[in-house]
């Protein structure tokens, strides 16, 4: 099965308001780039990639937290991040009944994770050396 089909079947099982929340977040997401690859990590945990990891989610009980990777490295000028903040590499973002995604934030802050990963992957590339 692939990811994308375990994380609709993931969806599926959630009978409550979870379940709505958890599909607009990964609309949202996937909406952000058309190149964002859905993973299935970890015995059972949805990821999001585009060079390199961008976010983790699950649904708790009383919230759905989706963890951006590298959160504490972007900018966040929707003001989503609310949990996590203290930590030096990853920030997330808790969304707990009666919370909306707000779409065109959560998109912003995917574009920003993905140029993140592309300056830290041009970094990691070594220059290409000329040949005399």
């Amino acid at each position: 099965m692939k990811p994308s089909e375990k994380i609709d079947q993931l969806i599926a099982s959630i009978d409550d308001w979870r379940g709505k929340t958890f599909a607009a977040m990964r609309k949202a997401i996937l909406a952000a780039d058309k190149e964002i690859v859905e993973e299935w990590k970890w015995r059972g945990t949805p990821v999001w990639e585009k060079d390199g990891l961008i976010a983790v989610a699950n649904p708790h009980k009383g919230k759905v937290k989706v963890t951006f990777h590298q959160g504490a490295h972007l900018r966040d000028p929707g003001k989503l991040f609310n949990a996590g903040l203290d930590g030096n590499k990853w920030r997330a973002i808790d969304y707990l009944e009666g919370d909306k995604v707000d779409a065109p934030a959560l998109k912003a802050l995917v574009r920003e994770a993905i140029a993140f990963n592309m300056t830290r992957k041009k970094r990691k590339t070594p220059a290409k050396s000329k040949s005399a």
